[in-house]
């Protein structure tokens, strides 16, 4: 029988004889992950194939997909136009590609439970591009694809399969470079919105409480601009976009 680990994706391959009649939990070898594997009627495991398509990336909105697209292709135009009038009034054929960083759309993935849709909607309506993510496999799949800087999650996210505390794992596992590049935002009942100390505390970048939902573009939006100030020379040395 072979399973995926959630958080890695390494395929492991258990024998067949060893294996209960029941769900059973087993430990990823590489990052210590706990697989829950859910057995079938027949007392078999899900076939690889199934695994592999029940774990694609977090598919997107389909509401506002549209105007995205729109946006976006504004953006890349506006960003065409703006190179190349640069390099006709230097009178030079290399066109500058320093554009306009903040006009672009930012990409948000959402890993979570009762809040999904009205954060969803929210974000959507402001020009965001959401991702959403029924189970951490999903999630990390989407992440891996390196295009989704600005993840949300809830304590309530996947709650059979651990969501949170998994994503929590992956995030404090994370190379100081690659967590540079992920901004991490907690969506509670009882947290404080952009409560500094807080979020610095339990490795996040931002919290936000769920009666705030209605401004979390503006909340976003501020706390961005800071992390992106503090970034700015960092970031401008590596030749990194800003989030």
């Amino acid at each position: 029988m072979i399973i995926r680990c959630d958080n890695c994706s390494v395929s492991l391959q258990l024998d067949e004889g060893k294996i209960p009649t029941q769900n059973f939990t087993v430990r990823c070898p590489r990052c210590q992950n706990l697989i829950r594997v859910q057995k079938g009627a027949k007392g078999h495991g899900s076939a690889t194939v199934q695994q592999l398509e029940a774990n694609q990336p977090a598919p997107a909105v389909v509401e506002g997909a549209q105007q995205f697209s729109v946006k976006e292709s504004e953006f890349q135009i506006n960003s065409a136009m703006r190179s190349l009038l640069t390099a006709l009034q230097k009178e030079t054929t290399v066109l500058d590609t320093d554009d306009e960083k903040s006009e672009k759309p930012r990409r948000v993935l959402l890993c979570l439970g009762q809040k999904r849709d009205d954060v969803g909607k929210v974000l959507v309506d402001a020009g965001f591009k959401v991702y959403v993510a029924q189970t951490p496999a999903q999630a990390n799949e989407r992440m891996r694809e390196g295009k989704t800087e600005i993840l949300i999650f809830s304590p309530d996210f996947a709650a059979e399969f651990g969501g949170a505390a998994i994503l929590q794992q992956k995030v404090n596992a994370m190379y100081s470079s690659e967590r540079r590049r992920l901004f991490l935002i907690s969506l509670e009942d009882a947290g404080t919105t952009m409560n500094a100390h807080e979020a610095f505390l339990r490795n996040l970048n931002l919290v936000v409480n769920t009666s705030d939902i209605p401004q979390l573009p503006l909340i976003m939006n501020r706390a961005l601009r800071d992390f992106n100030d503090l970034y700015h020379y960092l970031n401008r040395a590596l030749g990194a976009e800003p989030i």
